[in-house]
């Protein structure tokens, strides 16, 4: 279908209406991104269940998993049963995960309705904005795909300083039931407005590259070296990346000596780089082939961890710069695997073989953040965090300079 005038979205051509879907998207996930807040949670939740470093990482490092899990089968039924129903179903899990971790009277009951439950909600819901967006936009497929993942980065910026007014008032657990009320109602009515476009549609006077377009037709996504490579990459930059989200505040006091507000504070900023870091990554992919812009991320992840390894008390500017940088290429790689996804497989299978790249995510989500909470316990320090995300670092950048090709 070819004629650009047939099909319609919210009333409008779709030159002009596809543009509205990304907002929306990028609104879904700022729900679903409540996750990246999970720091603002620990102190309060070790506090009240008198449990160590390591066993309060046990909820977000179980949703991380489930939520990983989850995207790929969620890929494969997006055509059978409908974006707005995927989305719903996904808003309605999350919503009740947090409702009933507000009943929680230990860590392992709150791991299974926050891990479980509301991880299997985020994932069901997750990849399902990224698919309209990567649909309606086959010719700027990065920066749509990134600015409809900015949501799930910016979502600290509001929710983490949301999460610490409502513990304040409320307390850690009742916080969840309002959450968990609050972020459903907003996705059931979002989801109504999501659709995709009919088969076969493309932008007007637009036209794939055919030598591009051939080599993605030959290509079968477990038979190449570069799914393999992209797969540890994607692992390599989650890994870094949510060991960081899920450590900032706790750093930001333990380390640099900051007071809880403070920390909250900077974990609102951080999630600025964090959204920023999808669109400007998805242009940087589109730009620089997802060798380059995987590369660029790996130097910047090295540059931080250097920096934290010689932190101390007082050093504000140093932990700001580098946890801005763990956080921008964290935003980065949400980017670069889904693009990356686009550009060295076939587009019209990308739901499903991103389902199947996004398990990088929960690999790198349980070693990360299992690793950085053991690291802590053993050594009394986050310091020695940095040493595997630094060793890490170098070892992506090798990948991806010898087999993230197309």
């Amino acid at each position: 279908m070819d004629n650009w005038q047939s099909v319609s979205v919210f009333g409008l051509p779709a030159e002009k209406g596809r543009w509205f879907l990304i907002p929306l998207g990028s609104l879904i996930l700022l729900c679903l991104g409540t996750v990246y807040s999970w720091s603002i949670f620990r102190k309060p939740l070790e506090d009240l269940f008198g449990i160590s470093a390591t066993q309060s990482l046990l909820p977000f490092t179980v949703l991380l998993v489930l939520y990983a899990l989850l995207m790929p089968i969620t890929g494969f039924y997006i055509d059978k049963i409908g974006v707005s129903k995927i989305t719903a179903i996904g808003g309605v899990v999350t919503g009740i995960g947090y409702i009933l971790s507000s009943f929680a009277t230990n860590i392992i009951l709150l791991t299974i309705t926050y891990g479980v439950i509301a991880g299997a909600g985020v994932g069901i819901a997750y990849g399902v904005p990224l698919a309209v967006s990567a649909k309606w936009f086959p010719d700027r497929k990065g920066l749509a795909v990134g600015l409809t993942a900015i949501g799930f980065g910016l979502s600290p910026l509001v929710t983490a300083p949301l999460a610490k007014g409502l513990i304040e008032a409320f307390g850690v657990l009742p916080s969840f039931a309002i959450l968990g009320i609050s972020l459903t109602g907003i996705i059931l009515v979002i989801s109504i407005t999501l659709k995709l476009p009919p088969v076969g549609w493309k932008p007007q006077n637009w036209t794939p590259k055919q030598i591009e377009t051939s080599k993605n037709q030959r290509r079968q996504l477990l038979r190449s070296p570069s799914f393999y490579a992209l797969w540890f990459c994607y692992t390599i930059g989650t890994f870094v990346g949510l060991s960081a989200i899920g450590i900032s505040s706790p750093v930001a006091q333990e380390i640099i000596q900051l007071d809880a507000t403070t920390a909250a504070i900077t974990v609102s900023i951080f999630a600025v780089f964090n959204g920023i870091g999808r669109p400007l990554f998805g242009w940087l992919t589109d730009r620089l082939q997802p060798k380059g812009a995987a590369i660029i991320s790996y130097v910047l992840i090295l540059i931080a961890s250097i920096l934290m390894l010689s932190a101390g008390e007082g050093q504000a500017l140093t932990y700001l710069v580098a946890f801005s940088l763990f956080w921008l290429c964290l935003g980065g790689w949400l980017a670069i695997a889904p693009t990356a996804t686009l550009i060295l497989f076939p587009p019209e299978d990308y739901a499903k073989n991103y389902g199947i790249v996004f398990t990088a995510y929960g690999a790198g989500a349980l070693l990360g953040t299992l690793a950085i909470g053991q690291l802590r316990d053993l050594f009394g320090s986050y310091t020695y965090a940095f040493y595997p995300t630094a060793i890490l670092a170098i070892i992506g950048i090798i990948i991806a300079q010898f087999k993230l090709r197309a």
